[in-house]
């Protein structure tokens, strides 16, 4: 299975493709993160990581995106920019033919840490551990989208034991 990892935010969007191979290992194809021009009109933001997200998925071919649920906010403004950012990931996956897979911020630090309050530093030492990485990814937004992915991958094997167990 071959997931992209998207962490949405309006400066920098996180992602990363994890794929859990035939012998169960993680191998990370890619991680990074779509950098946005502070004071660029939200449009042309929008605009760059739609693009860039459908360059990814054409390039390594992920089966799937799983992405960070909608969370609550203080701050009205971030969480509608962070709506629109989340809903144009999302297009750009379903225009590619992707599902998309959603995710609470506690399920995917306790898929990956063990604990659901986990602060981003050990999200990112555990990603880095988990896919056998030479350095931690950066920036931290890039490590959250692996996390996400991860979080995918060791959901859906759940799942599938599950349903096997259950027939």
């Amino acid at each position: 299975m071959r997931v992209l990892g998207i962490d949405c935010g309006s400066e920098y969007t996180g992602y990363g493709v994890v794929e859990e191979t035939s012998e169960r290992k993680l191998l990370c194809h890619v991680n990074g993160a779509i950098k946005l021009k502070s004071g660029t009109p939200m449009a042309v933001k929008l605009e760059k990581i739609f693009t860039d997200i459908k360059a990814i998925i054409a390039q390594h071919q992920p089966e799937i995106m799983a992405i960070e649920d909608v969370f609550y906010a203080i701050n009205v403004k971030s969480a509608l920019k962070l709506g629109q950012v989340r809903g144009v990931a999302m297009l750009a996956a379903s225009t590619s033919g992707l599902q998309v897979a959603e995710y609470s911020p506690l399920s995917i630090k306790s898929a990956v840490v063990g604990y659901g309050r986990a602060d981003k530093f050990q999200v990112q030492q555990m990603v880095t551990r988990l896919l056998n990485l030479a350095a931690a990814p950066e920036p931290t937004d890039a490590s959250d989208a692996l996390a996400i992915a991860i979080c995918h991958i060791h959901t859906a094997a759940t799942n599938n034991r599950y349903q096997a167990a259950s027939r």
